[in-house]
């Protein structure tokens, strides 16, 4: 952190690209829960640009620490175990980024994301990308690429979804997509054969 005039004050970073579309996404003044919040990026860049009332939630103790570090308020704790113990509609925005796909029940998870939220962003993974097709199809082994970088024995991600299946998957639970957004290299793609093109996508959702 810096100070300026007495005041501390972060140091802006810029925001890996699913998180700025997020940001860019909120409302300013909202109550938010990050769900896997990290080291506090998104909560730290929506503090300081968006004036929020921000909450973390985190399994890795390192990232709390760096988290709490920057002055967030963050707990340890388990998406899968601890979205239970959140009120209903305690929060404007519930945000899970990169993170659905390693969830042992998403299904579970993205029902409390709702119920706690009145609205909620996820991000994800595209595991239908054409560069992942194409490393099974010729190359018959899981991919390692900048989009997935770890070997599948290190790989947090248990659950492949893609965007058609995940669009079935809110379709199936009568949940609302209010507005949805898909990335290619860190840049915005159109909503045509996203589930194609797209490595990352962007929605947010309701009931």
């Amino acid at each position: 952190m810096t100070t300026i005039a007495g005041s501390p004050r972060r140091t802006p970073m810029a925001l890996r690209p699913d998180l700025a579309i997020i940001a860019a996404n909120i409302t300013p003044g909202s109550r938010i829960l990050d769900v896997g919040c990290g080291d506090g990026q998104l909560m730290a860049a929506l503090c300081d640009e968006r004036g929020v009332d921000a909450r973390g939630l985190e399994i890795d103790p390192g990232n709390v620490a760096d988290a709490m570090a920057r002055g967030l308020s963050v707990m340890q704790g388990d998406a899968d175990r601890d979205l239970a113990d959140y009120p209903d509609a305690s929060f404007d925005y519930a945000i899970l980024s990169q993170t659905l796909q390693t969830a042992m029940r998403p299904h579970v998870v993205l029902d409390h994301l709702l119920r706690i939220g009145a609205q909620a962003f996820v991000s994800f993974p595209n595991f239908a990308h054409w560069r992942v097709r194409a490393s099974l199809l010729w190359g018959g082994r899981m991919p390692v690429t900048t989009l997935l970088p770890l070997e599948w024995y290190e790989t947090p991600n248990i659950h492949h979804v893609t965007i058609d299946d995940f669009r079935a998957f809110v379709a199936k639970r009568g949940i609302t997509v209010v507005d949805a957004w898909f990335l290619s290299g860190g840049k915005r793609t159109t909503a045509a054969a996203a589930n194609f093109r797209a490595e990352h996508a962007v929605f947010l959702l309701q009931r």
